[in-house]
């Protein structure tokens, strides 16, 4: 291999090093953004709702059932969650007591929003866990000043 060849790949390797730094800055950045996890069925409106949060700035990740919105709590950082009741494998109810046993209350807080809006399935919320409860269709500016209240309560780990 000539000097050129020597040299052209060690240009590479050191763009390649200022590239990663880059990103690992970016991530850092974005970590530092408190992280939301939306659980919502209904595809369109996670979508949206996802939209408001993040041009609140805050990071968010959407799941559309619970098992799997269960298994990324259990393996990243989240700093609240925005759940509906019914979803299609397992009751929003049943997630929160789930994430109970992940996380205390005082560390992650629990907003179900919800086209449930009976007195009834508003104390089954709050009797499992839930910290607010948002009955759809929902004002983006409640939805994002409830979010920010409990963010502002929670007990950073």
């Amino acid at each position: 291999m000539n000097d050129t060849g020597r040299w052209g790949r060690a240009g590479a390797l050191r763009q390649a090093g200022a590239l990663r730094q880059t990103a690992e800055l970016l991530e850092a950045e974005e970590s530092q953004k408190p992280r939301v996890l939306i659980v919502e069925d209904d595809v369109a409106l996670a979508r949206q709702v996802q939209g408001h949060l993040q041009r609140a700035g805050l990071d968010v990740h959407v799941e559309n059932a619970g098992k799997p919105a269960l298994a990324f709590a259990a393996e990243h950082r989240i700093d609240l969650v925005v759940l509906d009741v019914m979803l299609p494998d397992m009751s929003g109810y049943d997630v929160c007591s789930e994430l109970r046993r992940i996380y205390h209350p005082w560390i992650l807080p629990v907003v179900m929003m919800t086209a449930l809006g009976e007195p009834k399935n508003k104390l089954l919320g709050f009797g499992h866990g839930a910290d607010a409860y948002l009955t759809k269709p929902v004002a983006t500016e409640e939805l994002i000043s409830t979010v920010r209240t409990m963010l502002d309560r929670t007990v950073r780990a």
